[in-house]
């Protein structure tokens, strides 16, 4: 890893304890949480919903939230995979083609990512959008170090 590398997490909510979640983070050592998810107000939510979130990160470990709606789906695309049975190949296809068309590589600021832990919801990062964000970002720029915190 070279000395200019982003290093950057991610992690998913669900299947976790608030305990489990914020001591995931705190030995991580993250500097900030950047919400990568769509719905963030949803009951199903629990201790993540945004401002809550915003507010526990901040009291528990210090560290900042930010919102970046840039990297997260469409609601029709996440419908069409989750509601609509989609096949995760079509729905990575998709995505992909979304970061292109936003090309999100030049309107993220590598900053907000350098020492930042990508939140989504699922519960590993095997078929969840927010690997995709990183090893588009990885190919982009080429300097992203990645932990998948699980």
């Amino acid at each position: 890893m070279s000395a200019d590398a982003i290093q950057v997490f991610t992690i998913g909510f669900t299947k976790k304890t608030a305990e489990q979640f914020f001591e995931k983070l705190r030995s991580a050592g993250i500097k900030r949480v950047v919400d990568v998810r769509l719905n963030k107000a949803s009951q199903l939510a629990g201790f993540s919903k945004g401002k809550d979130l915003e507010y526990f990160l901040k009291q528990i470990l210090g560290v900042e939230y930010a919102e970046a709606p840039l990297l997260a789906p469409t609601q029709a695309l996440l419908d069409a995979y989750k509601k609509n049975g989609g096949q995760w190949e079509e729905y990575k296809r998709d995505f992909l083609r979304l970061m292109e068309e936003r090309h999100i590589e030049e309107k993220i600021n590598p900053s907000l990512l350098d020492g930042g832990c990508l939140l989504c919801s699922e519960d590993k990062p095997h078929h969840c959008h927010r690997r995709l964000v990183v090893e588009y970002l990885q190919k982009r720029w080429g300097n992203l170090s990645v932990t998948h915190i699980e």
